[in-house]
C-alpha cells in the first residue's frame, strides 16, 4: 500500500507542477489584461485553435512529461537485474540521491566529493558563461536594433547565423584544433613574441569556456535583440538631451526595459551550458570534470540508470531554482520571459 501511495505522488508530482504553472499563467492574464480583450478562440477560430492545443499538448505530453515522470520513477529505484524488475527488490529507495552526496548507498561517513565538486563546478562555470555571454551580446544586440542601417543589419546577422551552419561538434574541435598547444593561436603568439612557449589554453579550461560562450551566442543574442528592438528610440534621445550619460541611458533606461529579453538569454544559456555533453568531452582539460559527462557515465558506462535519473533530475531542479531566481532578481513574470 505504501508503495502504491509513494509511486501515485511520484506520478502525479508533474501534473501537479503543469496545473500550477497553467494556474499562475491564468492569474497573469486576468492582472494583465485588457477589459474586452478577444479570447484565444476568438482570435485564431475553432479549427486553429484546436490544432494548436491538441498538437502543443501531444508534444508536451509525449516528449516532456512522460520522460521526465519515468526519469522520476527510476530515480527511486535501485539497479537490478532485467529479471528482477517488478519483484520483491523492486521498492521505492533515496539510495541513487545518497549516493550523489556520499558516493555509497549504505555508508554516510564521507562526502561524495567529486561529484559535488562536479555539479558545483559546472553550475557555477554555467553562470560564468552567461555572464560572458551576457557582455558580448549585449553592446551588438543594442547596435543591430538602435543603431545600425538595414543593409548592416543583414550584413550582421549573416555573420552571426552562417557560422552555426557548421555542427556543434564539429566547432568544438576546431576550438581545439585553434586552442592546443601547436593551434594557430599559440603558434601567433610565439610568432610574435608575446609568449616563449605555448599557453595551455585546453588544460586551463579556456578552451571549454570559450566554445560553451560561442555555442550558445545566437540564444543570447536574439531575446536581447527583440526586446532593444521595441524600445522607442525617442526615449534614448530624450536621455541624451537631458545630459545622461551613456552608461546612465544603458542602465536605467535600455536595460529595464529590455528585462524580459535579458532573462530570456540567461536562462537559456545557463541551462544549455550547464546540459552541454559534447563541449566538456571535447573541450575539456584533464582536471576538468564537468557534471553532464558523469550522468552520460552512469547511464552508458555503469549501466546504473536509476543512478543517473537521479543524477538527470538533480541537475533539472538546479536549473528550474535558476530560472525562478532570474525571474526575482529581474522581477520578471513567466509569461514576460517565453514572450
Amino acid at each position: 500500500m505504501i508503495e502504491i501511495t509513494a509511486k501515485g505522488l511520484i506520478l502525479a508530482a508533474p501534473f501537479v507542477v503543469i496545473l500550477g504553472f497553467w494556474a499562475l499563467a491564468l492569474r497573469e492574464r486576468r492582472l494583465s489584461g485588457h477589459p474586452g480583450e478577444r479570447g484565444f478562440f476568438a482570435r485564431n477560430g475553432i479549427v486553429i485553435s484546436t490544432y494548436l492545443l491538441v498538437a502543443v499538448g501531444f508534444w508536451a505530453l509525449l516528449l516532456i512529461v512522460l520522460p521526465q515522470i519515468y526519469m522520476i520513477d527510476f530515480s527511486f529505484h535501485p539497479k537490478l537485474l532485467p529479471r528482477e524488475v517488478g519483484g520483491p527488490k523492486d521498492v521505492y529507495t533515496l539510495e541513487n540521491y545518497r549516493y550523489f552526496l556520499y558516493g555509497s548507498t549504505t555508508s554516510t561517513e564521507n562526502w561524495n566529493t567529486t561529484h559535488i565538486k562536479a555539479f558545483w563546478t559546472t553550475i557555477v562555470a554555467s553562470i560564468a558563461v552567461t555572464f560572458l555571454n551576457f557582455c558580448l551580446c549585449y553592446p551588438l544586440a543594442f547596435y543591430m536594433a538602435q543603431s545600425a542601417r538595414p543593409a548592416q543589419l543583414r550584413l550582421v546577422l549573416l555573420m552571426l547565423i552562417t557560422p552555426f551552419w557548421v555542427n556543434e561538434i564539429l566547432r568544438a574541435f576546431a576550438f581545439r584544433v585553434l586552442l592546443s598547444s601547436g593551434g594557430v593561436v599559440n603558434t601567433s603568439l610565439m610568432a610574435l613574441g608575446l609568449t616563449s612557449e605555448p599557453i595551455d589554453f585546453l588544460g586551463n579550461d579556456v578552451g571549454l569556456y570559450a566554445g560553451l560562450s560561442y555555442a550558445y551566442l545566437l540564444m543570447m543574442m536574439f531575446p536581447l535583440y527583440n526586446a532593444i528592438e521595441s524600445l522607442d528610440h525617442n526615449q534614448i534621445e530624450a536621455a541624451r538631451d537631458l545630459g545622461a550619460p551613456w552608461w546612465h541611458i544603458h542602465a536605467f533606461v535600455v536595460m529595464p526595459h529590455a528585462k524580459p529579453g535579458i532573462a530570456s538569454g540567461c536562462t537559456m544559456v545557463f541551462m544549455l551550458s550547464a546540459g552541454a555533453l559534447a563541449a566538456p568531452m571535447v573541450l575539456g582539460g584533464p582536471r576538468s570534470l564537468w557534471f553532464t559527462p558523469i550522468v552520460f557515465d552512469r547511464f552508458y558506462q555503469a549501466f546504473n540508470w536509476p543512478q543517473g535519473s537521479a543524477y538527470a533530475i538533480i541537475l533539472l531542479l538546479s536549473c528550474i531554482a535558476f530560472v525562478l531566481a532570474v525571474m526575482r532578481i529581474f522581477k520578471v513574470s513567466l509569461g514576460e520571459i517565453t514572450r
